[in-house]
């Protein structure tokens, strides 16, 4: 089975791709998506950061105020490195027994959108690793319409590899500022070399 990461810099089209790719009936599984279902109510990562981080991240109803944490976290490395260590290995875990998943349905290749792929050190597990980018102004427009501050845009990407690094450690690159035909038509070509329908 023919395994790709994607990866790439906050608001550059990761989930773009994956729903193209999804679209196409190749699996995907977003390593985001298990985060947020990891600190739902009642999971035991949601206790080990409520323990960690105190309850002040706990809305009335018991769900985690991410923008609470996020404002922590991304304004202390410490903290932000505490919140990975009780985070990324359960991700890891889920992640991969997806993909055991996959190989035992006989799927011929699945992707794994994973935002900081080479910081968490996971490159060698996939065939390719493949990274999403667009200019820095496109970045910004699209922060923005997520209602994120300049400040706490900043403060996201500070957390993570320049996505000058990440391409240049990436066997290729999908560049996201043209139509959703141009964004398809690189992923058809990627596909196509990695023999993969």
């Amino acid at each position: 089975m023919k395994l790709i990461g994607l990866t790439g810099g906050i608001g550059m089209g990761k989930s773009t791709s994956a729903d193209l790719l999804s679209r196409r009936g190749i699996p995907v599984v977003d390593t985001d998506v298990l985060a947020r279902e990891m600190v739902e109510p009642g999971q035991p990562a949601l206790a080990d950061v409520v323990a960690a981080f105190g309850n002040e991240v706990l809305a009335g109803d018991g769900t985690l105020q991410r923008g609470v944490l996020a404002r922590k976290v991304f304004s202390n490395e410490t903290l932000r490195k505490q919140l990975e260590g009780i985070l990324h290995p359960r991700i890891r875990e889920r992640w991969r027994s997806q993909v055991e998943r996959w190989k035992e349905e006989g799927r011929r290749g699945g992707v794994v959108v994973i935002p900081l792929l080479f910081e968490t050190g996971a490159e060698s597990l996939f065939e390719a690793v493949v990274c999403t980018a667009c200019s820095p102004s496109s970045q910004r427009e699209r922060l923005l319409k997520r209602g994120w501050s300049e400040q706490e845009s900043e403060r996201r990407k500070q957390a993570q590899w320049p996505v000058e690094k990440k391409m240049s450690h990436s066997r290729f690159v999908v560049w996201t500022e043209g139509s959703l035909e141009v964004h398809a038509a690189q992923w058809q070509r990627i596909l196509t070399f990695l023999d993969l329908p």
